[in-house]
């Protein structure tokens, strides 16, 4: 029987060898990442919360004219559809760098039950989409009045 001594660090070397092929696939797709951006697909970034009296949808919507926004409401989902066109077309030749994408997106939030779709409101300002869903009055909190006896 061979004795063979033991090395606490063998594991991290493979370890290494890993990372270091992660790294150097990384740096060989960056040539091809132009391409791969252009197609990419993109999805708005959203905040949901909720406020005494309503909840609050803040979609980011960059570049995004009002006029190729649809909010639309079907059985309890709120739809969000729109597209972000490129400003002007260039020439792929004369981009260093394209890390924008462009393109249709759609995202579908589910809303309480009881949301009256006759009252929901949207404002486009500065690329932000504010959608504010009024809660019923049923669903407010309500306080009660707690009497000394």
């Amino acid at each position: 029987m061979t004795i063979v001594r033991w090395d606490p660090f063998r594991n991290m070397t493979t370890l290494q060898d890993r990372i270091n092929r992660v790294f150097d696939e990384a740096v060989n797709r960056s040539k091809d990442y132009d391409d791969e951006v252009s197609k990419c697909d993109w999805r708005p970034i959203v905040d949901i919360y909720d406020s005494e009296k309503a909840i609050i949808i803040n979609a980011e919507l960059p570049g995004v004219t009002k006029d190729s926004i649809t909010l639309d409401v079907k059985e309890n989902i709120l739809t969000l559809k729109g597209e972000r066109r490129p400003e002007e077309e260039t020439k792929k030749e004369n981009y260093y760098r394209m890390e924008r994408c462009f393109g249709t997106f759609e995202r579908a939030f589910t809303l309480p039950s009881a949301v009256d779709p006759g009252k929901i409101t949207a404002n486009f300002n500065e690329g932000i989409l504010r959608v504010e869903i009024p809660k019923p009055e049923e669903k407010r909190p309500k306080q009660i009045t707690i009497n000394v006896d």
